[in-house]
């Protein structure tokens, strides 16, 4: 289990991608690289980390359902995930 810490931090970098992504972009297509260190760091799109949705693990993410690879397994032993067998991982 995550941190109830790193949990908000990772919900105040999305907060401020969000806030940013139109500026960004904008310095982006007018080639201003001035501009874009002038940002906030956190403002990146590529500082977000992906984090399981219900324990916050960040390794062994699964992207397709938004979880770590052990709470995909556990979900997917007890039949909660429509689908998945276990002969099918």
């Amino acid at each position: 289990m995550a941190k109830e810490s790193m949990k908000a931090r990772e919900v105040k970098r999305a907060k401020m991608v969000e806030r940013y992504a139109e500026k960004r972009a904008a310095l982006k297509a007018a080639g201003d690289s001035v501009g874009l260190q002038k940002l906030p760091r956190n403002s990146s799109k590529i500082r977000l980390h992906n984090r399981c949705k219900l324990t916050g693990r960040p390794r062994g993410y699964m992207r397709q359902f938004g979880l770590s690879r052990i709470t995909f397994r556990e979900m997917a032993s007890d039949g909660k995930i429509p689908g998945i067998t276990k002969a099918s991982w």
